[in-house]
C-alpha cells in the first residue's frame, strides 16, 4: 500500500496544515508622522464606508478637496507628541505587537497555535497576516478585533476585511470572529484593578472619574448599532464593581468628527463644564481602548488635561489603558482561550 506522500502527484504543491491561527487586530497606525504617511493612512481610514456612511457623492469632494489636504499636517503634529521615538513607531503598534508576543507565550502549551497581529488601516494589513498564517499551515483562524464594545465602524470593518481576503481564496481556512466582551467579569475586574492601582499612586483623590469612550454619530445608533448600549453596560458594571455612584463615575464620548451630532455627553464639553462648576480634581480612563494611542495619549492626557486646568481645575490624571499589563493580558488570554474551545 502506498503512503499518502507517495500517492501525491509529483506536481502537487507543498502544503502545510494542522495549525490554528490567532490574529489580533487593532484599528491602525500611520507608518510615520510625515505628511505623505499621514495622508495615506487617513485616506484608507476615511474612505471606509463603515466609518463614514455618507454617500460618496457628498463625502468625497469634502474628503479629497479639504480633509486630505489639511488634516495630514495637523494630525502628524499630534502624532509627533506621542510617538514612540525609541522604536520609531506609534505606541499602538508597540503595544499590539507586545500583546501578540505575550499571547503566543501564554499559549505555548499548544504547539499547533500561531499568534500574529495586524491593523485594519496601515501595516501590517489583515490580508497580509491572514495569508502568512495560511502559508504556515493554519487551517483555522480566530480573528480577534481588539474592541470590547461592538461597533460597525470598528469590529464589523475588521470582519469585512477578513471576509474580503477569504473571497479571493480557493482553499479557505475556517474562520471564527471574537464577539464583544464588554460585560465579561474578567474585563470589568481588570479595569477596576487598573483604576485602583493608579489612583493609589496619587496624593489626591478625584472628585469625578470619567469613562471616556470613542464616540460614533448618533445616526449610527439610531440605525441599530449596539455600541452605545454596550458602553453604558460597561460603565454600569464598573461602577458597581468599584462601589461608586453615578455622580462619581461618569460616562462620556470623545473624538467626534464632522458636523453630525454624536453620542453624548461629549468628553471635552464635560471636562470644561466640571471645571467651570468648581470641580477641582478629576481622572479619566478609556475603557473602550485596549491600548493607548493618539486618542488617549494626546486627546485625553494632553488636550483634556489642558482644558480642565485652563477652566479652573487643579488636578487631572489620565489612567492608562490596560495595554500589555498583566491585567490586560489576562483579559485577552481569557477571551482567546474561550473562543478557541473545540479547536485546541
Amino acid at each position: 500500500m502506498q503512503d499518502s506522500a507517495a500517492a501525491k502527484p509529483t506536481s502537487h504543491p507543498p502544503v502545510k496544515h494542522g495549525k490554528v491561527g490567532v490574529l489580533l487586530v487593532n484599528l491602525g497606525t500611520p507608518d510615520g508622522t510625515d505628511y505623505t504617511s499621514m495622508r495615506r493612512y487617513l485616506k484608507e481610514f476615511l474612505t471606509d464606508k463603515r466609518v463614514i456612511e455618507w454617500p460618496k457623492i457628498a463625502w468625497y469632494p469634502i474628503l479629497f478637496g479639504i480633509v486630505l489636504n489639511t488634516r495630514p499636517g495637523k494630525v502628524g503634529k499630534a502624532y509627533e507628541m506621542i510617538w514612540n521615538k525609541d522604536k520609531n513607531e506609534s505606541y499602538l503598534r508597540t503595544y499590539t505587537r507586545s500583546q501578540a508576543e505575550l499571547m503566543a507565550a501564554s499559549l505555548a502549551e499548544h504547539s499547533n497555535v500561531i499568534v500574529d497581529w495586524a491593523m485594519r488601516y496601515g501595516q501590517p494589513s489583515i490580508a497580509s497576516r491572514m495569508e502568512a498564517l495560511q502559508k504556515q499551515g493554519c487551517e483555522r483562524i480566530l480573528l480577534f478585533p481588539l474592541y470590547p464594545q461592538y461597533a460597525a465602524a470598528t469590529t464589523a470593518t475588521v470582519n469585512d476585511k477578513a471576509f474580503e481576503f477569504l473571497l479571493k481564496q480557493r482553499w479557505q481556512p475556517a474562520l471564527r470572529t471574537v464577539p464583544p466582551y464588554h460585560d465579561d467579569p474578567v474585563y470589568i475586574d481588570a479595569l477596576a484593578v487598573s483604576i485602583e492601582k493608579h489612583l493609589a499612586t496619587l496624593d489626591w483623590e478625584p472628585e469625578r472619574v470619567l469613562t471616556s469612550f470613542h464616540g460614533i454619530p448618533q445616526s449610527y445608533f439610531d440605525k441599530g448599532d449596539p455600541y452605545y448600549c454596550q458602553c453604558q453596560k460597561t460603565a454600569r458594571l464598573l461602577r458597581e464593581r468599584l462601589g461608586w455612584s453615578k455622580e462619581k463615575l461618569v460616562i462620556t464620548f470623545q473624538s467626534r468628527f464632522g458636523p453630525e451630532e454624536w453620542l453624548q455627553p461629549y468628553t471635552d464639553k464635560t471636562v470644561e463644564k466640571l471645571a467651570q462648576e468648581g470641580i477641582k480634581r478629576i481622572a479619566v480612563l478609556n475603557p473602550g481602548f485596549v491600548s493607548d494611542c493618539l486618542e488617549t495619549l494626546e486627546e485625553i492626557a494632553e488636550q483634556a488635561a489642558e482644558s480642565f486646568l485652563h477652566n479652573g481645575g487643579e488636578k487631572f490624571a489620565h489612567i492608562p489603558c490596560l495595554n500589555d499589563s498583566p491585567e490586560g493580558m489576562s483579559v485577552l488570554e481569557t477571551v482567546v482561550r474561550r473562543e478557541l474551545s473545540g479547536w485546541v
